[in-house]
C-alpha cells in the first residue's frame, strides 16, 4: 500500500493506492485563502497539518488494515510558497502562496540576465525567492529569523519525517536552483545574502527523503520504516499521474490555475518566453510549461458575482454551440504569467451591450482563459516544444463544452482519460511505490486509458482572429492597469 498527499490551494486530497495502482481510499480535507490586500495571497502552515491529519484519520477510520500495510509516501503541493522557519522549526510568518504577487519589484530587480541563465526562467513575482526579498525589505525582523525557507509540501514533510528536504521539480520553482545541473546555486543566494545551509537538502522526487516518525507511526498503525518519496510540485506530480514523462507528451490542466505541460528530455530553457522550464520529478528529465494564474478561478470570481455556483454557470451554456463570441473577457483578475509577465494586469469585459446576459458572460469567461491557454501554446512553440495533443485533467475539464472552446481555439485534439483519478495524489502516491520498491519510474508512471477525445473543428480560424483581438485589448489597457490609482 502507498500513500499519497497532495496540498493543494483550497484543499489537502489523501489517496490510498494497492500494489496494482488501484485507488483503495481516499478523503479531502479543505483549506481556506487570506487575501489581506490586493494582490496578497497566504495560508497558514498549521492549517496544512491540520488539514492532513483530518484525511489521514479519515483514511484510518474507514481503512485502517490497509493503512498499516502502507511502505511509501509521496507529496505533492502548489508551488513557490515562501514558508520560512526559525532554528526551532516553528513558522516565522503566514505562508505567501504561488499566486501573491506583492513582489513584484523585488522581482523586477532580481531578474537579471545572471539569474536567467542560471535558473533557465524569468523571476516571476510568484516565485519564492522575490517573496523572501519582499520579507527581507518590509520585515526584516522576520528575514534575520529564517533558520530554513521551505515549500509548502516539504513544511509537511517536515512533521512526517523531521527532516528539511525538497526535491528537484518543486525546487526549481524558487529562483534558487541551478536547473540544468540540479542543485542550488550559491550565486543566486549570495544575492540575496541567504545561504545554502538556509535551503532544504535536495533529492530527486523518486529518492527517499526519510521515514515517518515515530509518533506518527504509532498514531496511524504504520510502520516507522516507511519511507518518504521526494514527492514532486503538483504539476510535476500530475505529470507522474497522468505518465506525462516521456519526452513529446504533455497535459493541459484546467484547475483553478491553468498549465500547459510538456515533458522534455532535456534542459530546454527559454526565459523570455516566460515558459518554465523546471526539473521533472524524475531524474534527468525536465518540463517546460504556461500557466495561467485564473482558470477555473475566473467562473469562481463571476460565480459570486452573480450569486451562483461554477456548475450552475458551467450548465447555462453546456447546450449552446461552441462557437466564438465577440465579447471579450481578460482572465487576470491577479497578474498574469505566460507569456506577458504583467503582476499589474486585471480582469476586464470588453464589448457588454444591452443584451448581454449571464450565460453570455459564462461563454466569454471560457473563452478568454482558452485564449490565455493559446498565449501559453504559442510560447511553447517558440521555447521549440511542437505538440501534437494533450490530456485535459482538472475540474473544468468536466465541461466538455469548454474543452471544446479550447481545441479550438489552439487546433489540437484534448484527450479525456478514462474514469479515474489520475491526478496529483495520484502522482504522489507512484512517487511513494517507486522510493520504496526502487521501481522503474517509466514502468510506473504509465499513461491512462482515453474514454473520449475532443477533436478541434473547423473554426479555428474564427478563435484566432479573435484571439488577436484579446490580445491588442490586453496591449492597449496595460499603460493603464500599471498606474498606481490607489485611494
Amino acid at each position: 500500500m502507498y500513500l499519497g498527499i497532495d496540498l493543494g490551494t483550497s484543499s489537502v486530497k489523501t489517496v490510498l493506492m494497492n500494489e496494482n495502482q488501484s485507488m483503495v481510499a481516499s478523503h479531502s480535507a479543505s483549506l481556506e485563502v487570506s487575501r489581506p490586500h490586493d494582490g496578497w495571497s497566504e495560508q497558514n502552515p498549521a492549517d496544512w497539518i491540520t488539514a492532513i491529519e483530518q484525511t489521514l484519520d479519515a483514511i484510518k477510520s474507514s481503512h485502517a488494515d490497509e493503512l498499516s500495510a502502507v511502505r511509501g509516501i509521496g507529496l505533492s503541493g502548489h508551488m513557490h510558497g515562501a514558508t520560512l522557519i526559525d532554528n526551532k522549526d516553528e513558522v516565522i510568518r503566514p505562508c505567501m502562496l504561488w499566486n501573491d504577487t506583492r513582489s513584484h519589484e523585488q522581482a523586477s530587480r532580481l531578474d537579471t540576465a545572471q539569474s536567467r541563465k542560471i535558473a533557465g526562467n524569468i523571476l516571476f513575482p510568484g516565485f519564492t525567492a522575490p517573496k523572501v526579498a519582499w520579507v527581507a525589505e518590509h520585515e526584516p525582523d522576520a528575514f534575520a529569523r529564517i533558520s530554513k525557507v521551505l515549500l509548502p509540501k516539504d513544511y509537511a514533510r517536515l512533521w512526517l519525517t523531521g527532516e528539511h528536504v525538497a526535491d528537484m521539480s518543486d525546487a526549481a520553482g524558487t529562483g534558487w536552483l541551478d536547473v540544468a545541473n540540479r542543485r542550488w546555486s550559491f550565486d543566486l543566494l549570495g544575492a540575496m545574502d541567504l545561504e545554502a545551509s538556509q535551503m532544504p537538502w535536495l533529492v530527486e522526487g523518486t529518492e527517499s527523503s526519510g521515514t515517518l516518525r515515530k509518533e506518527l507511526a504509532a498514531r496511524y498503525g504504520m510502520s516507522p520504516q516507511v519511507v518518504i518519496a521526494g514527492g514532486a510540485g503538483d504539476n510535476a506530480a500530475s505529470a507522474c499521474g497522468m505518465g506525462t514523462v516521456a519526452g513529446g507528451s504533455a497535459f493541459l490542466s484546467l484547475g483553478t490555475s491553468g498549465v500547459l505541460f510538456a515533458a522534455n528530455d532535456a534542459y530546454q530553457p527559454n526565459a523570455e518566453s516566460a515558459v518554465h522550464a523546471f526539473c521533472h520529478a524524475l531524474p534527468d528529465t525536465w518540463h517546460q510549461m504556461g500557466v495561467i494564474l485564473a482558470a477555473t478561478d475566473a467562473l469562481n470570481w463571476l460565480a459570486k458575482v452573480v450569486n451562483s455556483t461554477p456548475a450552475e454557470l458551467a450548465a447555462s451554456v453546456q447546450d449552446r454551440d461552441a462557437a466564438p463570441t465577440d465579447l471579450i473577457f481578460l482572465p487576470y483578475l491577479g497578474g498574469e504569467r505566460t507569456p506577458i509577465n504583467d503582476a499589474n494586469a486585471r480582469g476586464v469585459f470588453v464589448g457588454l451591450k444591452h443584451t448581454t446576459d449571464t450565460a453570455d458572460m459564462v461563454r466569454a469567461v471560457m473563452q478568454g482563459v482558452s485564449f490565455a491557454f493559446r498565449d501559453s501554446y504559442l510560447a511553447l512553440q517558440s521555447a521549440g516544444t511542437q505538440l501534437n495533443r494533450a490530456t485535459a485533467i482538472g475540474g473544468g475539464a468536466k465541461s466538455e463544452y469548454w474543452l471544446q472552446i479550447i481545441s479550438n481555439t489552439l487546433s489540437l485534439p484534448l484527450d479525456i482519460p478514462a474514469d479515474g483519478d489520475y491526478g496529483a495524489s495520484l502522482g504522489a502516491a507512484r512517487l511513494g511505490l517507486i522510493a520504496a520498491e526502487e521501481a522503474d519510474p517509466f514502468q510506473v508512471c504509465s499513461a491512462p486509458a482515453t474514454r473520449k477525445t475532443i477533436e478541434p473543428d473547423s473554426r479555428h480560424g474564427q478563435f484566432v482572429e479573435l484571439h488577436e483581438r484579446y490580445r491588442a485589448t490586453y496591449q492597449s489597457l496595460a499603460p493603464i492597469m500599471s498606474q498606481d490609482l490607489s485611494i
